[in-house]
């Protein structure tokens, strides 16, 4: 009797993080992924752990011709992928004082732009693959405005838009769509910020809820929900309140400018 094959992810931002703690919950299955980030040592170190299990494809996603070639080793190596999911991103924040675009254009060529570079590649993979599944990693910042938030959720927006509207053009094709909309999460991202978040999850048991409802395929994951109830109070208070979390916000390294 024939054995069924393990099943084929593509996973992106696998390096730390919710993306890392992702990496090991599909593994532990027995399944096979290739993992993507800029960095490559935690990804060999996954490789060496789990041997015979993970395609190491790493690089800058933010290269549209380096997801080209992504795609292509993926197919030359497996042939199809079953899921996706585009979990890579950034968070940068902003200062209406001193706005500065190129925050604004890194942070959408890195969640956005390289997310399309993404699903391009990735498309032809799932339409040879088992019961498809994409999924995207998006925020419940998309949910209402927060005070220097205006290039991390603007990039999530469009991440959401970009995603949902894919569900509508993917369904006749059998593919399924699920958008990730996580609260606070203790990541190293997170990390940087000087700010509390109300109600965050640690990052395994954030991955752990993730993996488990994926199973189902709904059409959004959100968690954890009662931080949205949280921060709503943050949208109502006076502007100079406001003013005054954001400056706890804002960065002091703000990223380079991106070179076209």
């Amino acid at each position: 009797m024939s054995r069924t094959p393990p099943r084929r992810y593509w996973l992106t931002g696998a390096s730390n993080g919710i993306g890392a703690a992702l990496a090991e919950k599909i593994l532990k299955t027995g399944a096979h992924l290739a993992v993507s980030s800029r960095s490559v040592a935690p990804l060999k170190v996954l490789s060496q752990r789990y041997p015979g299990q993970v395609l190491v494809v790493a690089g800058d996603l933010t290269n549209s011709q380096t997801v080209r070639e992504i795609g292509e080793q993926i197919a030359e190596d497996w042939g199809s992928l079953d899921t996706v999911i585009l979990n890579a991103g950034t968070s940068e924040y902003v200062d209406a004082r001193q706005f500065d675009a190129s925050i604004i254009e890194h942070v959408l060529r890195t969640n956005l732009l390289a997310s399309s570079y993404c699903i391009e590649a990735a498309l032809p993979l799932l339409r040879a693959g088992t019961a498809p599944h994409m999924v995207a990693m998006a925020s419940t910042v998309t949910y209402l405005p927060l005070p220097r938030a205006e290039a991390h959720g603007g990039s999530k927006v469009g991440l959401r838009y970009l995603f949902e509207s894919l569900r509508i053009d993917l369904a006749p094709e059998g593919m399924e769509v699920t958008v990730i909309s996580p609260g606070p999460v203790e990541t190293p991202l997170t990390a940087k910020d000087n700010f509390p978040m109300p109600l965050s999850w640690p990052v395994e048991k954030a991955a752990r809820h993730i993996f488990e409802k994926l199973k189902e395929r709904p059409l959004e994951i959100a968690l954890p929900a009662a931080s949205m109830a949280a921060l709503w109070p943050l949208t109502r208070l006076p502007d100079q309140v406001k003013l005054e979390i954001g400056k706890r916000m804002v960065r002091s390294q703000p990223p380079g400018k991106d070179q076209p």
